[in-house]
């Protein structure tokens, strides 16, 4: 059993960095500005030696449990980016969560209706404290 976990792991790392080598590979022909990768905190040393290796600059910080989120591409919006602060992505406030999804290249109207909701909660929370 312990062999079949051990090939599991195996098979699910080996394409976590295959997804990463393919958004590497989005960035360098321009079809990204910016890039959020997740993946598994023990893979952060390969993945830090990856971009290092295609001279990329990047940010990493926590997520949740042993997951970490890596942003990496354009040094502007890497600079954006550490403005913020180190935050978990669903402590970022409504401008800020907005500025991520932009520069992510997430779809401009979808990321004005998500803004727009989000405020709305806000303001009905506001409303009854």
């Amino acid at each position: 059993m312990n062999e079949i976990s051990e090939e599991l792991l195996r098979t699910h790392l080996q394409g976590n960095m295959q997804v990463l080598r393919h958004h590497i590979y989005e960035y360098q022909k321009g079809l990204r500005h910016l890039i959020l990768h997740t993946t598994n905190a023990y893979l952060e040393r390969e993945v830090i030696s990856l971009l290092k290796k295609n001279n990329l600059n990047y940010m990493i910080q926590p997520s949740s449990g042993q997951k970490i989120n890596v942003f990496f591409g354009d040094q502007r919006c890497i600079s954006v980016l550490k403005g913020m602060g180190k935050k978990k992505l669903s402590n970022l406030t409504d401008e800020e969560d907005f500025i991520l999804g932009i520069m992510l290249g997430y779809d401009r109207l979808k990321q004005c209706e998500r803004y727009l909701e989000r405020k709305d909660k806000c303001m009905i929370m506001k409303e009854f404290a």
